[in-house]
């Protein structure tokens, strides 16, 4: 019950984008990162254990203890500063970041399903210029374009992981994703400060609803190096295709004058790449890094160009993103709470997919710290509350441009159920 609430509920708190930035390409990319890896910089593609669900690999479901019912939900609380010239501004906004459950149906065969938002659209901000005297006549004539967006996407994912032989693993989710996207510009003229019908005024309107299919492969070897390292290379791969949904613009004139134009299969959702290695060192040490390559550069998206509406990869590029985390648990098994206790750490950089003017977009530092403390009583010994904090830069390719510095508190629980023991009585 509370998974169905939670997946209808989600997508109205999930648009959680002030950026400016989110009014390229599909919005603002969400890192799909969970709880166990948040603190971590989402590092993920070579981590498999049996009391956590990566989804970032569907390989790992395969490693799913086999008495546990896992379920794991999350949320994010942020604070951003928008610099740009000599003015500065800070927004803040609330987000869920996931909900997903996972359990073994048998044997080397790990399932998985969940809710995990892909992006967001939220901005609105506006510019004006100063146009002279209106006809000589003594009166200042402005403009101001304003600029409004709403929306992103979402997707419902059920996911396999399968241990077919040896310790290879394959997995593989099948998502749904849908959502909006809206986009509007309005041109208004003022004379002396006051809006005048003098000059025909403008608003331009984009939008969509979007829905698709998703499908993410993924694949685990764990290689043992001795008695108590293993090291775990990772690979995913997302297959790329056109999003069946059309685009509509509408143009309005202050006079009534209006056209329409619509674009079908405007969107598309990119190939990724993606390669990860892992390090397990006994219980205590792991210590990953991930390098990701989404082919964005391939795919299209509706644009006005030259008062035309078209379907352009002109503003697309690809991205990369390279991150490295890692985790120390000093003692799972001691009886002092503080050395149950896991402490993790990260960084990661990534490169923009789409441009600003024909600049480059942004490029996103960020560095992570945190911790996993467990849930200690008499009936839950397995369930961890998961804390990161997250400090990140987007850096534009021109200082013209805005720069965003943002901190986020990430709050997730894991909660690890004995559902499937046997009892015996003697």
């Amino acid at each position: 019950m509370l998974l169905t609430m939670a997946t209808l509920y989600a997508p109205a708190q999930t648009n959680g984008s002030n950026s400016p930035y989110s009014r390229f390409g599909l919005g603002s990319l969400k890192d799909q990162s969970q709880g166990f890896n948040k603190a971590m910089s989402g590092v993920a593609l070579g981590f498999r254990d049996g009391n956590r669900i990566n989804m970032q690999n569907p390989a790992s479901y395969s490693a799913i203890d086999s008495l546990s019912f896992i379920f794991d939900v999350g949320l994010t609380l942020q604070n951003v500063n928008f610099k740009s010239g000599g003015n500065s501004i800070n927004a803040h906004n609330t987000t869920l970041d996931y909900i997903n459950a996972g359990f073994r149906l048998c044997p080397g065969l790990g399932f998985s399903f969940g809710f995990i938002p892909f992006s967001s659209i939220g901005y609105n901000f506006s510019e004006s210029k100063y146009l002279g005297d209106h006809f000589n006549s003594g009166s200042t004539m402005t403009y101001t374009n304003s600029y409004t967006g709403d929306g992103g996407l979402h997707e419902v994912y059920v996911g396999l992981g399968w241990n077919p032989f040896a310790d290879l693993s394959i997995g593989a989710n099948f998502g749904y994703v849908w959502g909006n996207y809206a986009q509007n510009i309005t041109q208004t003229f003022y004379e002396n400060g006051t809006a005048t019908s003098a000059s025909n005024g403008l608003r331009r309107q984009i939008d969509a609803d979007l829905s698709s299919y998703k499908i993410d492969i993924g694949i685990q070897y764990p290689i043992q190096l001795g008695k108590n390292d293993v090291l775990t290379p990772g690979i995913t791969y997302g297959i790329g295709h056109a999003i069946n949904s059309p685009a509509h613009y509408y143009s309005y004139v202050a006079n009534g004058d209006s056209t329409k134009s619509v674009i079908e299969k405007a969107f598309e959702l990119p190939t990724s790449f993606g390669v990860g290695l892992a390090w397990a060192h006994k219980e205590q040490w792991k210590i990953g890094l991930d390098v990701t390559h989404q082919r964005w550069g391939e795919c299209s998206v509706p644009q006005i160009i030259n008062d035309k509406f078209v379907s352009t990869t002109e503003n697309y590029m690809n991205r990369t993103k390279i991150v490295i985390g890692g985790e120390f648990q000093p003692d799972r098994y001691s009886n002092k709470y503080l050395r149950r206790v896991q402490y993790r750490a990260g960084a990661s950089f990534s490169t923009p997919y789409y441009k600003v003017n024909g600049h480059d977009g942004p490029r996103e530092f960020g560095v992570t710290a945190g911790f996993a403390l467990p849930v200690s009583n008499n009936i839950n010994n397995r369930s961890v509350v998961n804390i990161a904090f997250q400090w990140g830069r987007s850096v534009p390719g021109v200082s013209s441009l805005i720069t965003e510095n943002y901190l986020r508190l990430n709050v997730g629980i894991t909660f690890n159920e004995r559902w499937f023991m046997k009892w015996k009585i003697q």
